[in-house]
């Protein structure tokens, strides 16, 4: 009878502990995406003044500029990692085509949206990683003998790693 008790209390003890550990990967990869959302906070909030000032230059463009504001819009209110991309890739559309206004890459303005933008991105860049990271460490942990019971049994699951799909940041000038 003591013995069934001293391997009940083990037994608990290792799924608490291994519970522990889970949940504190995925607290970590919360947290990691909570730092991707600061950063596309601040950039986003650059969106308003850079389609402004692009605006006079660019008139043909036009829907391309919309198209931006309302993603801007919709990632605000959701906060979902895909629109974020979406809106990515429409910004970094703004920013190949603005290479064929040469009057807008010398406007002081526009050059210093820029500047902040590739500050923000740099930060932007460093955030994903560091969520990329946690996230394969909370994935591989989860799908590992003998986390992936306990994984299962508290309903776990892998998370989505963040991607930017058909961006090609060493297609776009942002240098200064």
């Amino acid at each position: 009878m003591i013995v069934g008790v001293i391997v009940l209390a083990i037994l608990i003890i290792v799924i608490l502990g291994q519970y522990n550990a889970i949940m504190k990967l995925k607290m970590k990869v919360q947290q990691s995406k909570s730092g991707i959302d600061v950063y596309l906070q601040q950039r986003f909030e650059l969106i308003p003044n850079l389609v402004e000032t692009v605006k006079g230059y660019m008139n043909y463009e036009q829907e391309t500029l919309e198209k931006i504001t309302q993603l801007r819009t919709k990632y605000n209110h959701t906060k979902d990692l895909q629109t974020g991309e979406e809106l990515e890739r429409g910004l970094n559309n703004i920013l190949l085509i603005t290479e064929s206004y040469p009057e807008l890459k010398a406007s002081e303005q526009f050059l210093n949206l820029q500047k902040n933008l590739k500050k923000v991105e740099s930060q932007l860049q460093a955030a994903r990683r560091i969520y990329n990271n946690d996230v394969t460490n909370y994935n591989i942990k989860i799908n590992m003998v003998p986390y992936n019971i306990i994984s299962k049994i508290f309903g776990f699951k892998d998370e989505r790693l963040f991607e930017v799909e058909g961006s090609s940041r060493e297609n776009i000038n942002v240098e200064l």
